[in-house]
């Protein structure tokens, strides 16, 4: 099973240019999709999860034509928005019973296994008869994961899981996402480095609506092997250290600023390497330095 993205393109009315020539192979499990905010991910996402049309390109599911089939593609698709409505009053098993049935399940019996496997699954069944409006953020994207599964959907997006989450619900949430990617293809479009080197064996860096990177993590990894450089500086002198030197990004580290730079030879002048970490490698894709 593999979801194959050939030449999108999509430019809106007000001219920008979402997706320019996207182009992505993707497979069973969990793939990253990195990149800042307005890069083209969520454009890619509803793209896929057949909420908006694009100018120009194909994408097939198998042998599903993603753009031109969407009744058959939303039969097979489990989607997590970056946000999403609840009716207020409604309890997490009413509101799954009722999504599982818009989804096609009218056996009653069928969508009451259904429901509490869910529910069971993402680790809110004791919390099953309270208002999902009245649950806190992990909890609400734990019942958006429950709801993108209603059907065992062959693609699954999820789009900005994490955002806002805390350090124990983000672990839940990757636990969940780890167990539903071991049969599924799974898109995570996240802007947060960790989520992908936690989760992905596959990822992609997208900025201005291209596609700067595509493939294996270790991969990505290695094409910095060796060529990452830090040191801590002045706040003063960073200025002058942007100008002369290829800084991929600089941090406060107990408020002094510790930059990593690209190098393909070894820098003296206090320089130490740098253990090469997937944020370094986001960071030289989007300034182009490798």
């Amino acid at each position: 099973m593999e979801l194959h993205i050939n030449n999108l393109e999509k430019k809106y009315s007000n001219g920008v240019h979402a997706l320019n020539n996207v182009s992505l192979t993707i497979n069973k499990g969990m793939f990253g999709l990195l990149g800042p905010n307005g890069a083209g991910k969520s454009s890619l996402m509803r793209t896929l999860a057949t909420l908006q049309d694009v100018d120009s390109g194909t994408v097939t599911l198998s042998d599903i034509d993603v753009l031109n089939d969407k009744e058959a593609v939303r039969k097979v698709l489990g989607y997590l928005p970056q946000e999403f409505g609840v009716y207020p009053r409604s309890s997490a098993i009413e509101l799954l019973d009722y999504l599982a049935l818009l989804k096609g399940f009218e056996n009653a019996t069928e969508r009451k296994q259904i429901v509490e496997h869910l529910l069971v699954k993402v680790n809110l069944w004791e919390h099953r008869k309270k208002a999902v409006a009245s649950y806190s953020g992990g909890m609400k994207q734990r019942f958006g994961i429950a709801q993108s599964l209603i059907g065992n959907p062959l693609l699954v997006i999820v789009d900005e899981p994490t955002a806002g989450l805390d350090p124990g619900e983000r672990n839940r949430f990757y636990n969940i996402l780890s167990e539903i990617g071991e049969n599924t293809i799974v898109i995570l479009s996240t802007h947060i480095v960790q989520d992908v080197r936690e989760l992905c064996t596959q990822m992609a860096v997208m900025d201005n609506g291209k596609v700067l990177f595509s493939g294996n993590t270790d991969e990505a990894l290695y094409q910095i092997k060796g060529k990452v450089w830090e040191k801590k500086v002045s706040k003063d002198q960073l200025p002058d250290y942007q100008e002369n030197y290829k800084v991929i990004s600089n941090k406060l580290v107990g408020g002094q600023p510790l930059i990593h730079v690209f190098s393909e030879s070894a820098l003296d002048n206090g320089f130490v390497r740098a253990e090469e970490n997937l944020e370094d490698v986001f960071f030289a894709k989007l300034n182009q330095l490798v």
